[in-house]
């Protein structure tokens, strides 16, 4: 596949959402709601659940199926109260001593003037700095799009992981085409420079691992993704609880730090 072909894989519309991998992996799911501050953004969602027994705090942004969820959900994009409300669970998690799993799937970040009212910069670098320093495992997991800073609000983690046919980039290829090529058409050809596929990301040491989907990828597999995402979270979990903290928050620390060094 091309790194065009994965897009398109990572934006299809019958490709499981947050919610969906949620309900096939965890049990005794309770949905926390709200940032305690503005609002509840729908593009946002989280809770508590068990997967393999073991206590979790998850989020992740959530796209819709119809017309009518994908405008109740913002397409996918968080506004600064999700991004808040996020870090409200994160920070209660680790009061709790309860590790993290986020599930990344977003464009970007919502741009709407309303959001650069309310802070959405401010609340993504919030996140990034309290991630950064939480005192409980994080785990990430980029299930779809991982667009931008509004990807990365929820990706700051002790293991950074794809699936297979996900995307994570700076901009969509459209943005970069039309920015740097100005000429929107040439997505396809941008989505070959910007690198934005897990075999890149794993090269470069942006992410840990990359899941395999089955032939055919998630949308025609849900369950059978699931299971080896499930796989992948539970090994992880388990490395990462084994770990101290202090060397768990060290290590988080070393781990971003060595993204983007420049070597002539």
């Amino acid at each position: 596949l091309t790194p065009w072909d994965v897009v398109l894989i990572a934006r299809h519309p019958k490709r499981p959402y947050t919610l969906d991998y949620v309900n096939m992996m965890m049990t005794d799911v309770v949905m926390l709601h709200g940032d305690r501050l503005c609002a509840d953004d729908k593009a946002m969602v989280g809770g508590l659940g068990k997967i393999g027994g073991k206590e979790v705090m998850f989020m992740g942004q959530q796209k819709g199926r119809d017309l009518k969820e994908r405008s109740l959900r913002n397409f996918g994009s968080a506004k600064p109260e999700g991004y808040r409300k996020a870090m409200r669970l994160m920070r209660l998690a680790a009061k709790f001593n309860r590790p993290v799993i986020c599930f990344v799937d977003t464009p970007a970040a919502d741009c709407s003037v309303g959001a650069e009212q309310r802070g959405i910069s401010e609340a993504i670098a919030h996140n990034l700095m309290d991630m950064s320093v939480l005192k409980t495992p994080i785990i990430s997991v980029v299930i779809g799009e991982g667009g931008s800073g509004g990807a990365l609000g929820i990706a700051v983690a002790d293991r950074v992981m794809m699936l297979k046919n996900s995307i994570y980039s700076v901009i969509p290829p459209e943005g970069a085409a039309a920015i740097l090529m100005k000429d929107p058409t040439r997505a396809k050809e941008m989505a070959e420079t910007l690198k934005i596929t897990g075999a890149d990301a794993l090269k470069m040491g942006i992410v840990d691992r990359v899941i395999d989907e089955p032939l055919g990828a998630a949308h025609r597999y849900p369950e059978a993704t699931a299971q080896n995402l499930k796989d992948a979270l539970l090994k992880a979990l388990e490395e990462l609880e084994s770990t101290p903290m202090d060397k768990l928050l060290k290590d988080r620390y070393e781990k971003f730090r060595r993204i983007g060094v420049y070597n002539e």
